[in-house]
């Protein structure tokens, strides 16, 4: 691409094109497709929550073939180990002079993407493997450092039910995630359209629609971009509102919230704006824009206290209550109160990512 401006209407193009492409293969799940592309492109990593049979791991494969990315998937278990993940040093033998010494041999990390399936099925040891490599973009095996290649995003599955044997992930690995990603069930259209092309021949992705050095230059275009006064200025807000303990907090958070959402999760916001504004073919984004990004990037790092589950809160009504500007005297309405689902509130509010 000759000119930065050249790159903007070929992101914009190859946007409506991955959609039509992965449509090929998948019904429906419009927002997640949107949410998993604007991570990527933000150099984040996405947490997505969802019952199993959901197209999860086929959508992501597709993703990863028409942007000519190395893709890898690791089945987190039990027994898993961190060597499993990253790799491990083993012994070598030269042929001719007999010499031993010491090879290292790369796990499944070493890859552009990465699935990592139901990430909480595995112990904190082995978690913390992967959390150094989405932080560092590098792991360490025997005192050696060895650096991933970008762009490097990792995508971890979750499921809301059969908690039983679990390893919650903490606070602080939670917030190593751009976004919470929830994939619900499809609709009434989108199940039968599902059904009935069960045993329909399987879509071929198409080819590539962005390659690796395309990729690697938007990231560099993205962060050279500016970020509006007016976007941060709204990120900080909301984010200084989620803390109870702060003075500019409504009541209705102090009532219902126990820790609020760090500056980590305003700049997930931020940068989230610029590439939807991208995608979208436009210069710069806007409130709406940071609006939109607010509860993917902040759900999963606000934390409701006691009260707040007992009467039904979620962080979703909490965040849209603040998007909307609510006052210190308004309160969520709980989903005891308006007569909603509570099972629904449980999957997709605090407890779904097992804190």
């Amino acid at each position: 691409m000759s000119t930065d401006q050249d790159l903007k209407q070929r992101v914009h193009a190859a946007y409506s094109q991955i959609k039509e492409r992965v449509h090929n293969r998948i019904v429906g799940l419009d927002e997640v497709i949107d949410l998993l592309l604007i991570g990527l492109l933000s150099e984040g990593h996405c947490l997505l929550v969802g019952v199993p049979g959901l197209a999860k791991t086929l959508l992501i494969s597709t993703l990863s073939e028409l942007l000519d990315l190395g893709f890898s998937r690791i089945q987190f278990t039990p027994d898993l180990m961190p060597s499993d993940i990253v790799g491990t040093e083993v012994i070598t033998e030269n042929a001719d002079t007999g010499d031993r010494s010491f090879r290292f041999m790369n796990g499944p990390v070493f890859a552009n993407v990465i699935l990592a399936d139901e990430i909480n099925r595995t112990p904190p040891k082995t978690q913390a493997a992967l959390m150094e490599a989405m932080e560092e973009l590098q792991v360490t095996i025997g005192g050696r450092t060895h650096p991933l290649a970008r762009p490097f995003f990792v995508l971890a599955t979750q499921n809301p039910i059969e908690q039983e044997g679990t390893y919650p992930l903490p606070a602080a690995q939670l917030d190593r995630f751009t976004f919470l990603i929830n994939v619900d069930y499809p609709n009434h259209d989108e199940e039968y359209r599902i059904i009935r092309t069960t045993c329909a021949p399987h879509e071929a992705s198409g080819g590539v629609v962005l390659d690796r050095d395309e990729i690697l230059a938007l990231l560099d275009l993205i962060n050279r971009e500016p970020s509006p006064e007016d976007v941060v200025a709204e990120a900080t807000r909301i984010a200084r509102a989620t803390r109870p303990e702060n003075d500019e907090a409504p009541d209705f958070v102090k009532r219902y919230v126990s820790w609020g959402v760090g500056p980590r999760g305003a700049q997930a916001a931020v940068q989230a704006s610029k590439v939807r504004a991208m995608l979208q073919g436009r210069d710069r984004p806007t409130v709406e824009d940071v609006h939109a990004m607010i509860p993917p990037s902040f759900r999963h790092r606000l934390i409701m206290n006691f009260r707040g589950e007992a009467e039904g809160e979620t962080p979703e009504r909490v965040l849209q209550n603040l998007i909307e500007g609510g006052d210190a005297d308004r309160r969520p309405t709980s989903a005891v109160a308006a007569g909603g689902d509570r099972r629904r509130s449980t999957i997709h509010g605090r407890r779904t990512v097992g804190r």
